[in-house]
């Protein structure tokens, strides 16, 4: 039951009641409008109206199960004494959507901003899971501020290949160089194609989908254990009831996202996000977060905690052998948010209307090796570290928990493809001048050269290179990357190269530097030098003169900003809508 008493809750203070209560023709429309779809006055008058903000699509796979527990939402309304009214709103599935989702992310933000605004509803369910709904929907629902709820779609099932276990995109990367060097037929790799889905829901890897959802609940946006479970176990049936009942009690209380979100409360999320060794689209994800929010969080914060923070999920693409069903089984984001102890702020307000340190008192660990202990890590450092330098004024990031230590320090020539077409169509060249030190580089990535900022960052090695056995090298970049791939790809450098970033300024041959220890990246070209390239550089012609695209590219921010649009970003409060 809601904290707040029966006898105190007044219908005429939830917002819907601007809607329905006047004795006036406005709302007269309004309530005969209702009962046209077949609703008595008894149904919805005076009860919270819960809006089930659903993502599911049939072109989204991650999502295919949402139709279905959104009925559960709906019985959990309805048994808390609500009035449920599901929502569809755009479903970003990264497998099927070109160019990436990454584009379309403000435009879902958008949706949910809006749609939860102009509608009466009093608190809302956000159902999603791709890893770009989970922030567009938490980034409109915080720009709204009414009392919201996050119910996550949940990883899919282990996948088997005979005795091994499959991880999505991980594996993915691993058969694909296999086939490309010579060492998987045809037919094996059309059997690996049927076997990599098992279910419905979002990649089973501590991809972005599984950050993502980690961080919501870690941000306190999710009920306990939420973010855990698998798609189409049992208890994402119950889960989902549970989100409808928690949602009518959510708009009594009237606890909105600006209640929950503080600066400690994102400083919980980046250290869940290091310590599940999470997606480097998160720390995107998180300053646009918190900039609705008003906050400056910077890539600095993220450095700072990732010194501090041990990586104790030993899931792909980090460790080599566990999936997300193996976290769920042992224990879970909870679990592992109890192994972090003192480097969490505990007292953080949740959607619980408890503490953060409440809604984990009493998680069981299960396995200690797919959920280490402080004192066991699977790395001592944080999962993404923040690279500087010439080549990076505003920063980049690498994923050295995924990545090959042996280049943890390297200098190599640069080997530069101007844009993603250039690369498929040289890459594989017989006669193409590359060797395993090489530093392959790809610009016109970025927000706006993308545009979008697709994932192209985990750049494939040369079949010629796979053939020799070389598996991870050097790859430079101002795209992102999928939270499932791996290898020493250095990734958003910003500023990118379409707004003038020194990486437009890089020449094959020119001598690169990394040093992923001492957080740095190095262009070796003068100072000198990079001035006059500057001077002869002109500006790529922008690919979109209409529509959303062009509002895209000229408003996004860059890579260290967040990539949300400009005109987003915290403000003046927008007013409730007018009703005359």
């Amino acid at each position: 039951m809601s904290s707040l008493s029966r006898e105190k809750r007044d219908p005429t203070k939830l917002r819907s009641a601007r809607w329905f209560g006047p004795d006036d023709l406005r709302a007269f429309g309004h309530r005969a409008r209702v009962k046209a779809m077949g609703w008595a006055d008894g149904d919805y008058r005076d009860k919270p109206i819960i809006g089930i903000l659903n993502t599911w699509s049939d072109l989204n796979t991650c999502h295919s199960h949402l139709r279905e527990r959104a009925q559960k939402v709906k019985e959990g309304v309805w048994q808390a004494g609500g009035f449920p009214v599901e929502v569809p709103v755009m479903s970003l599935g990264e497998m099927l959507m070109k160019p990436t989702t990454m584009l379309y992310r403000n435009l879902l933000s958008m949706e949910t901003e809006e749609v939860l605004r102009c509608h009466p509803i009093d608190a809302a369910v956000l159902m999603g899971g791709c890893d770009k709904t989970t922030p567009a929907l938490l980034m409109g629902a915080i720009s709204a501020d009414i009392p919201v709820i996050y119910l996550p779609s949940g990883p899919m099932l282990t996948a088997r290949w005979g005795k091994e276990a499959l991880g999505s995109g991980s594996s993915v990367w691993d058969f694909w160089a296999e086939r490309c060097a010579g060492n998987l037929s045809d037919e094996d790799w059309v059997k690996f194609e049927d076997a990599i889905g098992r279910s419905p829901g979002h990649c089973m890897t501590m991809g972005t989908a599984s950050t993502m959802s980690a961080i919501a609940e870690a941000l306190g946006f999710t009920l306990p254990g939420a973010s855990s479970i698998p798609a189409v176990v049992s208890e994402h049936f119950r889960m989902s009831t549970a989100c409808g009942r928690r949602a009518v009690d959510l708009a009594w209380e009237n606890l909105r996202p600006s209640d929950l979100l503080c600066r400690e409360s994102f400083e919980n999320a980046i250290t869940v996000d290091m310590a599940v060794g999470g997606s480097t689209n998160a720390i995107v994800h998180i300053i646009a977060l918190a900039r609705r929010v008003g906050l400056d969080i910077s890539l600095e914060d993220f450095d700072r905690l990732s010194r501090t923070t041990p990586v104790l999920a030993n899931v792909r693409p980090n460790g080599q052998k566990y999936l997300m069903e193996d976290f769920y089984n042992a224990g879970g984001l909870r679990a592992l948010m109890v192994q972090l102890g003192e480097k969490l702020h505990g007292n953080c307000i949740t959607v619980t209307g408890k503490t953060l340190a409440e809604n984990i008192a009493g998680a069981e660990l299960v396995d200690s090796d797919v959920i280490r202990g402080a004192d066991n890590p699977l790395c001592a450092e944080g999962g993404t570290f923040v690279l500087r330098g010439n080549l990076a004024p505003h920063g980049c990031v690498v994923k050295p928990s995924a990545a090959t230590e042996n280049l943890f320090n390297h200098r190599g020539p640069a080997l530069v493809f101007d844009d993603y077409p250039e690369l498929k169509a040289k890459l594989n060249d017989p006669d193409l001048d590359v060797t395993k030190d090489t530093v392959l580089v790809l610009r016109s990535a970025g927000p706006e050269g993308g545009p979008g900022f697709p994932e192209w960052g985990m750049l494939p090695i040369p079949d010629k290179l796979l053939k020799q056995g070389v598996r991870d090298m050097v790859r430079l970049s101002d795209a992102r990357m999928s939270g499932t791939s791996y290898g020493m790809c250095v990734l958003h450098l910003a500023p990118e190269s379409h707004v003038g970033g020194p990486l437009a300024f890089v020449k094959t041959g020119d001598e690169i530097e990394l040093n992923v220890p001492e957080r740095t990246i190095h262009l070796h070209v003068s100072d000198e030098e990079l001035e006059a390239r500057r001077a002869n550089w002109q500006k790529p012609i922008p690919k979109y003169a209409r529509g959303y695209g062009w509002l895209y590219i000229n408003h996004v921010t860059q890579a260290h900003e967040g990539c949300d649009f400009d005109f987003l970003q915290h403000g003046p409060a927008t007013p409730e809508p007018p009703i005359f």
